[in-house]
């Protein structure tokens, strides 16, 4: 199984979107989400800020920044490394 850290925070559009993408995706792999949000912290608003939504590879630790599909997400965190 597979763990994405979900960058977000309240009220981003973009974040919802990706939230969607992320869920759908969710019922065809075995993806674990932790959802993570920025504005808890200062380090991640100044690192993810005008980058969000994020989502990263826990395992990998490679990003994948917005805008992203689903197949990008399948490329680099679903069918890499398994």
């Amino acid at each position: 199984m597979r763990t994405i850290i979900f960058f977000t925070t309240k009220g981003c559009h973009l974040c919802e979107n990706a939230e969607k993408l992320l869920s759908t995706l969710m019922q065809t792999h075995d993806l674990i989400l932790e959802s993570v949000d920025i504005s808890d912290s200062e380090a991640l608003v100044e690192r993810y800020g005008i980058l969000i939504p994020v989502i990263k590879d826990k395992k990998t630790e490679k990003e994948l920044h917005w805008p992203f599909e689903a197949d990008d997400i399948t490329n680099l965190f679903v069918t890499e490394n398994n």
